[in-house]
């Protein structure tokens, strides 16, 4: 099931709010800050898969908890089995006769084999989105609380990281002038600080 259509009144309305964020969010922190993540997408992009020091870069990134149950099952996984989940979730996300949002559903569901991936989507997200950076999103709950304070409905019932892609796609179909060169990752970005900010 898609998530909720964005009306043409939806886009008017959240474009000026995801453009101010996305401003705020450029002024406030370094041009360096995503140097991981793209020195692990070209690193994805050029071995076809994302290994474990690959993963803990991005836990690193993403600064989630490297002291939890997951990370020590994760750790105790051959790299050459985690890479080829992870190669058979780059081939879904960049799969481009699927939708952005088939896409999510399908490599989300390739990498829910890997511990850390089976239950939320923060760490999910942030692997897809270092195997397709120009195509897929992170989702985490800061751009969830986002979506909702900006009238947008997204479910937490399964599935919802492709949902969440088919918001962002309504979103760019429906995109500002001044954010004609947005993909779904700028929108993430915006998401991230107005749902980090305090008043967001």
């Amino acid at each position: 099931m898609e998530s909720t259509p964005v009306t043409a009144a939806d886009a008017s309305r959240v474009w000026p709010a995801l453009l101010d964020a996305h401003r705020a969010y450029q002024a406030a922190v370094s041009p360096a800050y995503d140097e991981v993540l793209w020195e692990v997408a070209q690193r994805a992009e050029d071995s076809g898969s994302l290994g474990k020091v690959d993963i803990g870069a991005l836990v690193a990134w993403k600064r989630l908890s490297a002291r939890t149950p997951w990370m020590a099952e994760l750790m105790a996984l051959p790299d050459a089995q985690i890479r080829s989940i992870t190669r058979t979730a780059m081939g879904a996300v960049r799969d481009s006769t699927l939708s952005r949002a088939e896409a999510a559903r399908k490599g989300r569901s390739v990498v829910w084999e890997l511990p850390g991936c089976r239950s939320g989507d923060a760490l999910a997200s942030t692997l897809l989105t270092a195997a397709a950076p120009h195509r897929m999103a992170v989702y985490d709950r800061r751009a969830h609380h986002a979506l909702t304070a900006l009238g947008l409905n997204l479910t937490n019932t399964p599935g919802r990281y492709g949902r969440y892609l088919h918001l962002l796609d309504q979103l760019l179909a429906q995109r500002h002038p001044r954010a004609v060169d947005w993909t779904a990752r700028e929108i993430d970005i915006a998401l991230y600080w107005l749902g980090n900010s305090p008043t967001g």
